[in-house]
């Protein structure tokens, strides 16, 4: 007659490196019967990364008597955002369709027509504070939010780690639990990854202000659960 053991293992192990892959389908080392003690173990890992880029995102607005104008002195700031910004991006900058609004009237003062946007791309850790710097110095734009995020070489090597950490807390704990019941035998039957996450971590930061490094940023995060199904015997 088959026992049946539950245990949880919660390991929270930091680590250098982060992103994440998934696997919502058990991984099954064969379809048996475990002709002893089955023990189901749940295993939580988490890690963080060093982050090295960032994403950021501007706001762009300009105000005019008129919704032409508006829109008229709108891309006149944009393309000068653009030429200062694009250099110091990486790749590609993205910018939605403008879009306007009335503001103002009555005892709020005169009526105006006030044309906005936003551009959003990536900087590099070198480039961090040359950004924001630069962006400071643009009429109508103001920071929206930076995001601190990891390579993509950085996170296939966390998520391995993240992954072998996970299998081999597992066996330690089901060598532990055979070794309590005077079991000998350990032999993995099940491996099913309930959850992978990947976390890029925003920040505060304002423009004007130098005293912030990109070491200091928060780094993204990443965990890892598994399910381990183990034959003890």
């Amino acid at each position: 007659m088959t026992n049946r053991l539950w245990g949880a293992v919660k390991v929270a192990a930091p680590v250098l490196f982060g992103l994440s892959v998934f696997a919502p389908s058990p991984m099954r080392a064969a379809e048996r019967v475990c002709n002893g003690t089955l023990l189901q173990i749940q295993v939580n890992e988490r890690g963080t990364s060093r982050s090295d880029r960032f994403r950021f995102s501007l706001g762009l607005d300009a105000e005019h008597a008129s919704k032409d104008a508006a829109m008229s002195a709108l891309n006149a700031r944009l393309a000068g955002a653009r030429q200062v910004i694009q250099p110091l991006a990486m790749g590609r900058l993205t910018i939605p369709a403008p879009r306007s609004y009335s503001i103002g009237g009555g005892t709020s003062g005169p009526r105006l027509e006030r044309a906005s946007t936003n551009i959003t791309g990536e900087v590099s850790r070198d480039n961090y504070d040359a950004l924001i710097q630069a962006a400071g110095r643009l009429p109508g734009v103001r920071l929206q939010g930076m995001t601190s995020l990891a390579s993509s070489e950085s996170s296939a090597s966390l998520a391995d780690q993240l992954l072998k950490q996970a299998l081999d807390t597992g066996r330690r704990r089901a060598q532990a639990t055979a070794g309590s019941l005077g079991l000998r035998k350990v032999e993995l039957l099940l491996i099913d990854q309930r959850g992978s996450t990947y976390r890029p971590m925003a920040m505060a930061a304002r423009m004007g202000e130098a005293s912030f490094k990109p070491a200091e940023a928060p780094k993204p995060s990443q965990s890892l659960t598994l399910k381990l199904d183990y034959c003890l015997r």
